[in-house]
């Protein structure tokens, strides 16, 4: 069935695209939601009326495209994660934790537009991401994977504090229950 959308619609087109889809999906889902609306001359006419401001709107798209590139390839992401001592990673740093980094440092950009080489990062150095962000606009990311440092020093000290503090309660709970068997 052919429609005409009537808004954008993730992972099918933007306003103002005519597709194809199922008849299943467009009266299910795209015409009860307001998403899209059926393809014939009246949709054609509207849409031929609304045609500068769809355009305008896509212009507007891609401008913050360009000057989001800009500021994300003058950008590195610095993950500092778990390492041995060979420099292989606890882990693994994913779409995902670059796309929360981004989130953090006020970037909103979803982990599916992300691109690492090879699916996942596994070990410390220095590397590059495509992000994907509007029509054929994407962003060369530097992504620098530091060892984490370890903290296994400061962590042991309060573990051996606490160790005594135990012994010491325990016999106040063994006094405490001579006291009840009397």
């Amino acid at each position: 069935m052919k429609v005409i959308l009537y808004t954008d619609v993730k992972h099918l087109g933007e306003m103002g695209d005519v597709k194809n889809v199922a008849t299943g999906y467009a009266r299910n889902f795209l015409f009860p939601h307001m998403y899209a609306v059926p393809y014939n001359d009246q949709t054609v006419a509207y849409f031929e009326s609304r045609k500068e401001e769809i355009e305008a709107r896509k212009e507007q798209k891609r401008k913050d495209a360009a000057s989001l590139k800009d500021k994300l390839e003058a950008f590195t992401v610095e993950l500092k994660m778990p390492a041995a001592s060979n420099g292989k990673l606890f882990g693994s740093v994913t779409a995902l934790t670059v796309s929360e980094f981004l989130a953090k440092n006020g970037y909103e950009i979803e982990r599916k537009r992300i691109e690492i080489p090879g699916v996942t990062i596994k070990s410390v150095g220095n590397y590059h991401c495509t992000i994907h962000l509007y029509e054929s606009a994407n962003a060369e990311v530097k992504i620098s994977v530091l060892p984490q440092e370890d903290d296994s020093a400061k962590k042991e000290a309060p573990k051996k504090a606490g160790k005594p503090a135990k012994e010491e309660t325990a016999p106040a709970e063994e006094s405490a229950a001579e006291e009840k068997s009397e």
